[in-house]
């Protein structure tokens, strides 16, 4: 499995961008009948659904879910959950709470153990309150998880207090 993970406040145009890397890296990995597993949300999890559907990649969705039932997300991931199982061949449902950053990031390295590589989209910047990414980096690393750093030359993150479409 190829699982994904990065800032949580990309730009418009970044995510673009990375759609088309997804692209074709991910093309490759369709060819040795690898699939892709992402954890239900918007932003970067959609544009690497929607790389995996067009390179033909099977991808796997993780839903939050609670005693076996489906957790209700936030308003603003709702939609992108919704993208998200259209595109998917298969989902899991994976026990945490989808409000609790902590939990997120419990799950995301539940995630990563059944992984062979991580496509992280990742400035270099430390992890912090809001953002994990520098930690599953670290985490996958020492899980021996093959690890692709990927920052797109014009990448760029929204400014604090810009919210997440």
């Amino acid at each position: 499995m190829i699982a994904v993970v990065g800032h949580p406040d990309l730009t418009a145009p970044t995510l673009a961008m990375l759609e088309e890397e997804f692209y074709w890296r991910l093309s490759e990995f369709a060819r040795m009948g690898k699939a892709g597993l992402v954890r239900a949300g918007q932003g970067l999890p959609v544009a690497f659904g929607r790389a995996a559907r067009a390179a033909g990649l099977a991808l796997v969705t993780a839903l939050p879910s609670r005693n076996g039932v489906p957790e209700v997300l936030e308003p603003y991931d709702r939609r992108a959950a919704g993208e998200l199982l259209l595109l998917s061949q298969q989902v899991r449902l994976l026990e945490y709470d989808p409000s609790d950053p902590g939990a997120c990031l419990g799950a995301d390295q539940s995630l990563l153990r059944s992984c062979a590589r991580l496509l992280a989209v990742w400035d270099g910047s430390p992890s912090d309150d809001r953002d994990t990414t520098a930690h599953l980096v670290a985490f996958a690393r020492g899980s021996g998880v093959d690890v692709d750093v990927l920052w797109p030359e014009g990448a760029g993150r929204m400014a604090r207090g810009e919210g997440v479409s």
